[in-house]
């Protein structure tokens, strides 16, 4: 005898209800003393609600783009210090491997 139960193709309501559309009702529950559904995390959404006031979309997209600069100005600032670094252990890999001239020095021919 097999532990596990055979599923009967006449019951399997899987195959019955395979073409149509189940609608599952959820309803709130009302625990609490003051008749506010317990999932709900505050009482009334509308203290958080803004009034009759009206959006300043320059100054939002002057901030934005102030914003975008400064952003830039990270990503740009970043950028150079990790070409420093590596510039510096090129240079201090090749002294330390013993090689002379590891720097380039510019010269100048016009001296007049």
């Amino acid at each position: 005898m097999s532990r596990w139960p055979r599923l009967n193709p006449m019951n399997d309501r899987s195959s019955q209800d395979e073409g149509q559309a189940r609608i599952l009702d959820f309803r709130l529950r009302k625990d609490r003393k003051d008749g506010h559904s317990a999932s709900s995390p505050v009482p009334d959404l509308k203290t958080y609600e803004e009034g009759n006031q009206h959006d300043d979309y320059r100054e939002r997209m002057i901030v934005n783009v102030v914003a975008l600069v400064f952003v830039a100005a990270l990503i740009g600032a970043g950028l150079w210090i990790a070409e420093t670094m590596a510039d510096m252990r090129k240079n201090q890999d090749c002294v330390l491997s013993g090689r002379r001239g590891c720097t380039p020095v510019e010269v100048q021919h016009s001296r007049w």
